[in-house]
């Protein structure tokens, strides 16, 4: 099963922006389909490739920043082809 997964980290600190440059890096170098904007970063695969990703990789960032919120949102399917109709 394909899914897409938006994900969205907000240090609460001053010192924010090396883990995110960090967790950003490691989820491009995850050989899964990455693309990122200035608000969020978006990863596609097979479920269990990306869960097994984000499983070890949101954990990491989370300990490098003293508090944070990271949203994360999952749909069922690959949107990564996805073109606006309008």
């Amino acid at each position: 099963m394909d899914i897409s997964v938006e994900l969205t980290l907000s240090p609460l600190q001053d010192s924010y922006e090396q883990p995110i440059i960090d967790f950003i890096k490691k989820l491009r170098n995850s050989g899964l389909k990455t693309l990122e904007n200035p608000l969020s970063t978006q990863i596609y695969g097979d479920y269990d490739s990306v869960m097994n990703v984000l499983n070890s990789e949101m954990k990491i960032v989370l300990e490098a920043v003293e508090r944070g919120v990271l949203y994360i949102k999952i749909v069922k399917s690959n949107r990564s082809d996805y073109v606006p109709h309008f």
